[in-house]
Protein backbone atom coordinates (compact mmCIF):
# COMPACT_ATOMS: atom_id res chain seq x y z
CA UNK A 1 0.00 0.00 0.00
CA UNK A 2 2.66 2.70 0.78
CA UNK A 3 4.43 1.38 -2.05
CA UNK A 4 1.11 2.47 -4.48
CA UNK A 5 0.74 5.94 -2.72
CA UNK A 6 4.34 6.80 -3.32
CA UNK A 7 3.59 5.94 -6.69
CA UNK A 8 1.25 7.79 -7.03
CA UNK A 9 2.88 11.10 -5.08
CA UNK A 10 5.89 11.11 -7.21
CA UNK A 11 3.28 10.79 -10.67
CA UNK A 12 1.53 14.07 -9.21
CA UNK A 13 4.59 15.85 -8.34
CA UNK A 14 6.21 15.22 -11.99
CA UNK A 15 2.74 16.77 -13.24
CA UNK A 16 2.98 19.18 -10.89
CA UNK A 17 6.54 20.40 -11.95
CA UNK A 18 5.97 20.04 -15.67
CA UNK A 19 2.89 22.13 -15.75
CA UNK A 20 5.00 24.83 -13.84
CA UNK A 21 8.32 24.13 -16.67
CA UNK A 22 5.65 24.85 -19.51
CA UNK A 23 4.45 27.87 -17.56
CA UNK A 24 7.56 29.65 -17.03
CA UNK A 25 8.77 28.20 -20.71
CA UNK A 26 5.19 30.31 -21.85
CA UNK A 27 5.72 33.14 -19.68
CA UNK A 28 9.40 33.79 -21.14
CA UNK A 29 8.52 33.41 -24.80
CA UNK A 30 5.83 36.17 -24.36
CA UNK A 31 8.24 38.07 -22.30
CA UNK A 32 10.51 37.72 -25.15
CA UNK A 33 7.93 38.37 -28.01
CA UNK A 34 7.22 41.36 -26.16
CA UNK A 35 10.64 42.34 -25.81
CA UNK A 36 11.44 41.94 -29.47
CA UNK A 37 8.23 43.96 -30.25
CA UNK A 38 8.79 46.82 -28.01
CA UNK A 39 12.55 46.79 -29.77
CA UNK A 40 11.16 46.43 -33.38
CA UNK A 41 7.85 49.27 -32.69
CA UNK A 42 10.38 51.84 -33.31
CA UNK A 43 12.16 51.32 -36.67
CA UNK A 44 8.14 50.32 -37.94
CA UNK A 45 7.75 53.62 -37.04
CA UNK A 46 10.24 55.05 -38.66
CA UNK A 47 9.70 53.34 -41.77
CA UNK A 48 6.29 53.67 -42.19
CA UNK A 49 6.83 57.62 -41.39
CA UNK A 50 9.76 57.21 -43.77
CA UNK A 51 7.19 55.59 -46.38
CA UNK A 52 4.83 58.26 -45.84
CA UNK A 53 7.77 60.75 -46.02
CA UNK A 54 8.38 59.58 -49.48
CA UNK A 55 4.83 59.18 -50.96
CA UNK A 56 4.15 62.95 -50.25
CA UNK A 57 7.59 64.30 -51.98
CA UNK A 58 6.27 61.77 -55.30
CA UNK A 59 2.99 63.75 -54.83
CA UNK A 60 5.01 67.19 -54.69
CA UNK A 61 7.05 66.37 -57.63
CA UNK A 62 4.74 64.51 -59.58
CA UNK A 63 1.32 66.51 -58.93
CA UNK A 64 -1.85 65.17 -60.34
CA UNK A 65 -3.64 67.97 -61.82
CA UNK A 66 -6.57 69.42 -60.33
CA UNK A 67 -9.70 69.99 -62.35
CA UNK A 68 -11.69 72.95 -61.07
CA UNK A 69 -14.90 74.20 -63.02
CA UNK A 70 -16.27 77.66 -62.60
CA UNK A 71 -20.09 77.05 -61.75
CA UNK A 72 -21.00 80.02 -63.54
CA UNK A 73 -21.60 79.44 -67.28
CA UNK A 74 -22.14 82.41 -69.65
CA UNK A 75 -24.00 81.68 -72.69
CA UNK A 76 -23.02 84.85 -75.38
CA UNK A 77 -25.37 83.54 -78.07
CA UNK A 78 -28.07 81.23 -79.68
CA UNK A 79 -27.92 80.82 -83.44
CA UNK A 80 -30.19 78.40 -85.14
CA UNK A 81 -27.95 76.70 -88.14
CA UNK A 82 -29.25 74.54 -91.24
CA UNK A 83 -25.98 73.35 -92.11
CA UNK A 84 -26.08 70.63 -94.78
CA UNK A 85 -22.90 68.51 -93.64
CA UNK A 86 -22.09 66.54 -96.88
CA UNK A 87 -18.01 65.38 -95.71
CA UNK A 88 -15.62 64.51 -93.65
CA UNK A 89 -11.90 64.36 -94.18
CA UNK A 90 -10.53 62.77 -91.37
CA UNK A 91 -6.89 64.33 -91.27
CA UNK A 92 -3.06 63.12 -89.75
CA UNK A 93 -0.44 65.95 -89.56
CA UNK A 94 3.00 65.92 -88.20
CA UNK A 95 4.32 69.43 -86.73
CA UNK A 96 7.62 70.63 -85.57
CA UNK A 97 7.81 74.10 -83.70
CA UNK A 98 11.18 74.81 -82.46
CA UNK A 99 12.53 78.49 -80.79
CA UNK A 100 16.36 79.19 -80.48
CA UNK A 101 18.10 76.73 -82.90
CA UNK A 102 20.53 79.03 -83.44
CA UNK A 103 24.57 78.74 -82.30
CA UNK A 104 23.60 78.27 -78.85
CA UNK A 105 20.39 75.93 -79.59
CA UNK A 106 21.86 73.29 -77.27
CA UNK A 107 22.06 75.39 -75.03
CA UNK A 108 18.86 77.37 -74.56
CA UNK A 109 17.16 75.70 -77.51
CA UNK A 110 13.59 74.17 -77.86
CA UNK A 111 11.66 72.14 -80.34
CA UNK A 112 9.16 69.74 -80.23
CA UNK A 113 7.56 67.26 -82.99
CA UNK A 114 3.86 67.16 -82.61
CA UNK A 115 1.18 64.57 -84.34
CA UNK A 116 -1.31 65.94 -84.94
CA UNK A 117 -4.88 63.97 -85.75
CA UNK A 118 -7.68 66.47 -87.00
CA UNK A 119 -11.37 66.57 -88.69
CA UNK A 120 -12.51 68.74 -91.05
CA UNK A 121 -15.89 68.78 -92.23
CA UNK A 122 -17.77 70.92 -95.28
CA UNK A 123 -20.86 71.57 -96.54
CA UNK A 124 -23.26 73.56 -97.56
CA UNK A 125 -25.53 76.66 -95.37
CA UNK A 126 -28.92 76.08 -96.48
CA UNK A 127 -29.95 79.43 -94.62
CA UNK A 128 -28.26 81.27 -97.36
CA UNK A 129 -30.37 79.73 -100.02
CA UNK A 130 -32.79 82.64 -101.42
CA UNK A 131 -36.29 82.17 -103.33
CA UNK A 132 -34.43 83.50 -106.32
CA UNK A 133 -31.70 80.64 -106.19
CA UNK A 134 -34.99 78.34 -107.02
CA UNK A 135 -36.91 78.82 -110.29
CA UNK A 136 -39.49 76.11 -112.08
CA UNK A 137 -39.30 76.02 -115.96
CA UNK A 138 -41.95 73.42 -117.07
CA UNK A 139 -41.47 70.45 -115.41
CA UNK A 140 -37.50 71.06 -114.71
CA UNK A 141 -36.34 72.42 -111.22
CA UNK A 142 -33.37 74.67 -111.42
CA UNK A 143 -31.67 75.31 -108.13
CA UNK A 144 -28.57 77.69 -107.27
CA UNK A 145 -26.62 75.94 -104.28
CA UNK A 146 -24.65 78.37 -101.85
CA UNK A 147 -21.29 77.81 -102.44
CA UNK A 148 -19.75 75.03 -99.95
CA UNK A 149 -17.80 75.40 -96.76
CA UNK A 150 -15.68 74.55 -94.21
CA UNK A 151 -18.01 74.22 -91.25
CA UNK A 152 -15.22 72.49 -88.90
CA UNK A 153 -11.63 72.32 -89.02
CA UNK A 154 -9.89 71.00 -85.41
CA UNK A 155 -7.73 69.04 -83.65
CA UNK A 156 -9.10 65.58 -81.83
CA UNK A 157 -7.14 65.82 -78.41
CA UNK A 158 -7.08 62.19 -77.44
CA UNK A 159 -5.57 61.41 -80.86
CA UNK A 160 -3.13 64.54 -80.84
CA UNK A 161 0.15 63.99 -78.81
CA UNK A 162 3.68 65.24 -79.03
CA UNK A 163 5.66 62.82 -79.99
CA UNK A 164 9.02 63.98 -78.82
CA UNK A 165 11.01 67.21 -77.77
CA UNK A 166 14.40 68.38 -77.26
CA UNK A 167 15.35 71.64 -74.87
CA UNK A 168 18.87 73.30 -74.38
CA UNK A 169 20.79 72.07 -71.38
CA UNK A 170 20.43 75.66 -69.71
CA UNK A 171 16.22 76.29 -70.27
CA UNK A 172 12.93 73.90 -69.19
CA UNK A 173 11.20 74.83 -72.44
CA UNK A 174 8.79 77.33 -73.94
CA UNK A 175 5.24 76.92 -71.85
CA UNK A 176 3.68 78.48 -75.37
CA UNK A 177 5.21 76.16 -77.70
CA UNK A 178 2.86 73.22 -77.95
CA UNK A 179 -0.15 75.78 -77.97
CA UNK A 180 1.71 77.45 -80.71
CA UNK A 181 2.11 73.70 -83.07
CA UNK A 182 -1.75 73.39 -81.70
CA UNK A 183 -2.81 76.18 -83.64
CA UNK A 184 -0.58 75.18 -86.43
CA UNK A 185 -1.52 71.90 -86.83
CA UNK A 186 -5.41 73.13 -87.04
CA UNK A 187 -4.36 75.34 -89.83
CA UNK A 188 -2.27 72.54 -91.95
CA UNK A 189 -5.57 70.67 -91.47
CA UNK A 190 -7.59 72.74 -93.12
CA UNK A 191 -4.96 73.40 -95.62
CA UNK A 192 -4.69 69.67 -96.78
CA UNK A 193 -8.48 69.62 -97.00
CA UNK A 194 -8.48 72.51 -99.61
CA UNK A 195 -5.87 71.12 -101.20
CA UNK A 196 -7.61 67.80 -101.27
CA UNK A 197 -10.67 69.24 -103.27
CA UNK A 198 -12.90 69.32 -100.27
CA UNK A 199 -15.37 71.94 -101.30
CA UNK A 200 -16.15 69.97 -105.00
CA UNK A 201 -16.30 66.54 -103.18
CA UNK A 202 -19.10 68.31 -100.92
CA UNK A 203 -20.60 70.30 -103.78
CA UNK A 204 -20.86 66.36 -105.31
CA UNK A 205 -22.26 65.46 -102.56
CA UNK A 206 -24.68 68.24 -101.65
CA UNK A 207 -26.18 67.92 -105.26
CA UNK A 208 -26.29 63.93 -105.06
CA UNK A 209 -28.28 64.11 -101.88
CA UNK A 210 -30.45 67.32 -102.78
CA UNK A 211 -31.62 65.33 -106.11
CA UNK A 212 -33.17 63.08 -104.10
CA UNK A 213 -34.97 64.82 -102.15
CA UNK A 214 -36.37 67.12 -104.67
CA UNK A 215 -36.94 63.87 -106.57
CA UNK A 216 -39.20 62.71 -103.62
CA UNK A 217 -40.77 66.17 -103.57
CA UNK A 218 -42.22 65.01 -107.16
CA UNK A 219 -40.20 66.98 -109.67
CA UNK A 220 -38.94 64.44 -112.19
CA UNK A 221 -36.10 66.71 -112.94
CA UNK A 222 -33.66 68.76 -111.23
CA UNK A 223 -31.11 70.73 -112.24
CA UNK A 224 -27.98 72.27 -110.34
CA UNK A 225 -26.45 75.71 -111.44
CA UNK A 226 -23.09 77.10 -110.51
Amino acid sequence: MKNTFSTIMSILILVVLAAGVYFIVQTVRESASAAQDAVTAPFQQVNQANQALQTQVAQMLNPTPTIIVDPVTYINEIRALARLETIQYSIEKVISAEIGQGTFGFLYGDKLLFVAHGIVIAGIDMEKLQPTDMRLDGTVLYVKLPPTEIFIATLDNEKSYVYDRETGAFTKGSIDLETIARQSAEDEIRKAALEDGILTHGQVNAEAYLLKFFTALGYKSVIFEH
